[in-house]
């Protein structure tokens, strides 16, 4: 079944179009690994998902449901903030910078949005919060502060708080490349993990074999357009694209 849809989106800002009408379809359960060049459009892609940014045009649907707008005839209208915030708690988003309170501990950081935005019990938030941060492997670490963990475990914890939501969708924008390279594997081995549960997952990466490895389909953006899409082997060894077989290349 088709989760999210993505019909010739396009992004602009000012006269620089970012996305130049942007077609994909995310299955449900499935993990979908996004790469390209920097630059290219993958993390504004995220942003319009998640509505962090408006499109210019195009449509995005996710459960058969408009993202962002109202549909009249051929007429959009943008949705009420209200009715935009209840959409994006559908999605989870894990950023490159962490962005954890740095006054809260590592619990208080994973219970705050549930407790704030869904008004749930404390009791309840405790608990789901405890077993978020096993799931993420930094129960013990619970009543530390953000500036006393390394960048692995301080996006472990973003993980976990984007989990706390119990979002439909994970989008994880370059999780890793904001660590330092010892760091990265205990990062994408949570995220290996959370792909096994059937989690939906959108993950824009450089990591070539996470892509390789966890990826059901690889995405290749360039310039704002998707130019392939396909079964990791077909991305990375069978390739008849040549702008696809390049970027490869040069990473590999």
């Amino acid at each position: 079944m088709t989760r999210l849809l993505l019909r010739q989106v396009t992004k602009r800002f000012d006269e620089n179009y970012v996305l130049r009408g942007v077609d994909l379809e995310v299955e449900d359960g499935e993990v979908v690994c996004l790469i390209g060049p920097s630059g290219s459009g993958k993390s504004t892609l995220l942003r319009c998902i998640n509505q962090l940014e408006n499109i210019n045009g195009g449509e995005i649907i996710f459960d058969e449901e408009l993202i962002g707008f109202r549909r009249d005839g051929n007429n959009y209208f943008e949705l009420p903030e209200a009715e935009k915030n209840k959409q994006r708690s559908k999605f989870g988003m894990v950023f490159q910078s962490f962005n954890l309170f740095p006054h809260m501990t590592v619990i208080e950081n994973v219970m705050e949005a549930p407790r704030v935005v869904q008004k749930r019990a404390r009791e309840e938030v405790e608990h789901s919060a405890k077993d978020l941060l096993e799931k993420v492997g930094l129960r013990d670490k619970h009543a530390s502060y953000p500036n006393q963990l390394s960048g692995g475990q301080q996006q472990r914890v973003a993980i976990a708080r984007a989990l706390a939501m119990n979002p439909q969708v994970m989008l994880f924008d370059e999780p890793t490349s904001a660590l330092d390279p010892e760091l990265v594997s205990e990062v994408l081995e949570v995220m290996r993990r959370l792909a096994e549960t059937g989690m939906t997952m959108i993950v824009v990466t450089h990591e070539m074999s996470f892509a390789r490895e966890v990826a059901d389909r690889v995405a290749v953006i360039d310039q704002g357009k998707i130019i392939q899409t396909g079964m990791p082997k077909s991305i990375f060894q069978d390739s008849t694209n040549s702008r696809v077989r390049q970027f490869v290349g040069e990473l590999t």
